[in-house]
Parts: structure tokens; C-alpha cells; sequence
């Protein structure tokens, strides 16, 4: 079954940090540009970040830019969001979706260029 599978997710103060993981089944992630997004309540699903399948470029929306780094292990099937200084406004269900290898990154993560079904996601609550 071709899934991808989010967590890492929790409870965390402001300024904390928070690593979620992607892992792909069913299919080589490698081959495929990666990206996550997030839903909070109330609120339209938005691009956080984005990484080419090959060279392992980046794009990042501009709401944290600098606190939050997307990475790929592609010996595990795997992709990462470092996330660093958390604030409240962070709070959402973060999901990662696939992208074709040619697709440009800040379309992808802006306008949701990507294929498949969204999981389960993974919650993450910032709250003092």
C-alpha cells in the first residue's frame, strides 16, 4: 500500500523544538519531491516547507523561514522538519504529500501541487 506516514508530533512550550518524521511505504521516496503542510482549526491547509527529490533543495513559506529545516534520508525512506522556536501560531496538523520529481518547489508547497491522499497527520500543539 503506497502511504505516507507522519509523526512525531506533541505538546511543546513556545520557543521549543520538535522533529517530525515522513516515512514513505509502498514506494522509493527518493524519486519524489517531498513537502509538508498543516491545517489548523478553522484554517485553509498552507505549505510549510518543501524538498526536491534529488538535489535536496528547499523552500520554505515565509512564516518560518529560519526556525524550521526540512531534510531527507533517503536510505530510510525518510523525510524530516526540524522544527526550532515553536510559537503558538504553529499549532496545526502537519501532513507531508508527494510532488513529481520536475515539480517546482514554491509551486508545490504555495498551491499544493502535489498527488495523493493526505494521512493521518501528525498533531502539534504549542501551548504554554
Amino acid at each position: 500500500q503506497v502511504q505516507l506516514v507522519e509523526s512525531g508530533g506533541g505538546l511543546v512550550q513556545p520557543g521549543g523544538s520538535l522533529r517530525l518524521s515522513c516515512v514513505a511505504s509502498g514506494f522509493t521516496l527518493q524519486y519524489y519531491n517531498i513537502g509538508w503542510f498543516r491545517q489548523a482549526p478553522g484554517k485553509e491547509q498552507e505549505g510549510v516547507s518543501c524538498i526536491s527529490d534529488r538535489d535536496g533543495s528547499t523552500y520554505y513559506a515565509d512564516a518560518v523561514k529560519g526556525r524550521f529545516t526540512v531534510s531527507r534520508d533517503n536510505a530510510k525512506n525518510t523525510v524530516y522538519l526540524q522544527m526550532n522556536s515553536l510559537k503558538p501560531e504553529d499549532t496545526a496538523v502537519y501532513y507531508c504529500k508527494r510532488a513529481s520529481p520536475n515539480t517546482p518547489l514554491q509551486g508545490m508547497c504555495d498551491m499544493d501541487d502535489t498527488f495523493g491522499s493526505r494521512g493521518q497527520g501528525t498533531q502539534v500543539t504549542v501551548s504554554s
